[in-house]
């Protein structure tokens, strides 16, 4: 997932538009899917339970909530799943194996987040809203406001950082990798005997002799790693789905440290549940956000665009034949159906354009992914991040970097036609 914003990086706006904050049950939208998930669960026909997203005494009512979902629950009575995957066979735990009543069960103290980026704030809001007990723990300043906009109480739910892992039974270290690294000394005196240590990736952990973040013996070590941003976490969580996650256990003191990784990914807001390794979440997060989930594919974008534009072909063109196309219409269809319904069910043309060009692009990609998965086993990759992440002028740099992006002709071009889609009219 692409990492969250250190506390200092995050605007005091949200960076999405006002419309489709997905963290807001107050607006008109998120209204509507809380009245429509509330309908859904009072007729219990979901086919996996749920809970809808709250938002202070303006949003659906907690008690309705968690009464239409212990209904849903009661009615599904399913175990863990052990599911095919292309051949290989899987556990997969699914929210129905962790229902709210259940989760506090496991979780009956503080859930303690330290940091508030996209993932913290996300993951906060959807377990407050699954009945947990939760504080915030945070520096004061811009973020400190947003979480006060959220309905988190000064003195009550919102705290300095130190104090909040002093009260937490649970720590949830949510900041930045490189806010991980750099907070550690402070944080690692309340991660004491009998608490659990959460993280939503294991890049501190794994690379702990570059982060210096070394978890002490007696505490569960625990991760969930939700497959997307805080955004889409919290977005999905409201509509009634989840997102998928993977948990795995570093530590376990207690030996109750599998269970507790598994309920913790339902209450952060996951729909179903996958296991695996801390060490093999970092290696597969890392390779893959660089590669086809953003850099591989912002390369490709770029690439296909210039050509375009170089032999004649008119912003407009280029750019819809480029990314809305693909993120409108073919994007979406093959995540419903997988690629091969997509070859399958396009024109002859399109067809055999694309399974004889497709192994020409594995061919040509395929060493700069043996390349960037080398990078990250061998800890260049982090080393790197964390030298960039520390500098004193590097948010200063970011922004014009991300600026250069924004201004080019091809985003730029993009602007315009998205705001053609008729939904925007």
């Amino acid at each position: 997932t692409p990492p969250h914003p250190t506390e200092a990086s995050i605007p005091h706006t949200p960076r999405f538009p006002a419309h489709a904050n997905p963290y807001d049950a107050r607006t008109p939208k998120m209204r509507s899917i809380s009245k429509s998930i509330l309908r859904f669960a009072k007729k219990a026909e979901a086919k996996r339970c749920f809970s809808s997203a709250l938002l202070r005494s303006n949003a659906i009512k907690t008690s309705a909530l968690v009464g239409a979902n212990k209904k849903v629950f009661a009615e599904q009575k399913r175990g863990y799943k052990v599911m095919n995957f292309g051949g290989t066979e899987e556990k997969v735990i699914e929210r129905s194996d962790y229902p709210p009543e259940k989760l506090k069960e496991i979780f009956p103290g503080k859930m303690a987040v330290l940091g508030y980026g996209t993932q913290g704030r996300g993951q906060a809001l959807n377990m407050r809203d699954q009945g947990l007990d939760v504080i915030i723990g945070l520096r004061k300043g811009r973020t400190w406001d947003i979480a006060k906009e959220d309905g988190w109480v000064e003195g009550e739910s919102l705290f300095e950082i130190n104090e909040a892992a002093d009260k937490g039974d649970v720590i949830m270290y949510m900041l930045s990798d490189a806010g991980q690294s750099m907070m550690w000394s402070q944080i690692s005196p309340y991660v004491t005997k009998g608490k659990t240590l959460y993280f939503s990736h294991g890049f501190s952990v794994v690379f702990k002799d570059l982060t210096g973040v070394v978890p002490p013996e007696g505490v569960d070590v625990i991760l969930a790693a939700p497959k997307g941003s805080g955004t889409t976490v919290r977005r999905l969580f409201l509509e009634g789905r989840g997102i998928n996650a993977s948990c795995a256990v570093f530590q376990d003191a207690s030996g109750k440290a599998e269970e507790k990784c598994e309920a913790i990914s339902i209450a952060v807001g996951a729909g179903y549940v996958y296991k695996t390794t801390f060490e093999k979440e970092v290696h597969s997060d890392l390779t893959g956000e660089r590669g086809v989930l953003m850099g591989a594919i912002a390369g490709m974008f770029k690439a296909q665009y210039d050509v375009l534009r170089a032999n004649g072909h008119s912003p407009s063109e280029a750019f819809n034949e480029t990314v809305e196309e693909a993120t409108q219409s073919l994007y979406p269809l093959i995540g419903e159906n997988g690629m091969d319904w997509m070859f399958a069910n396009c024109s002859t043309t399109a067809q055999r354009g694309a399974l004889d060009w497709a192994p020409k692009f594995e061919t040509a990609t395929k060493p700069v992914f043996e390349e960037l998965y080398a990078a990250v086993v061998d800890g260049s990759e982090t080393q790197r991040s964390l030298d960039k992440n520390s500098q004193p002028d590097y948010h200063e740099e970011l922004q014009k970097e991300l600026k250069e992006y924004a201004d080019s002709e091809m985003w730029q071009a993009g602007v315009t036609v998205r705001s053609l889609r008729p939904e925007r009219q």
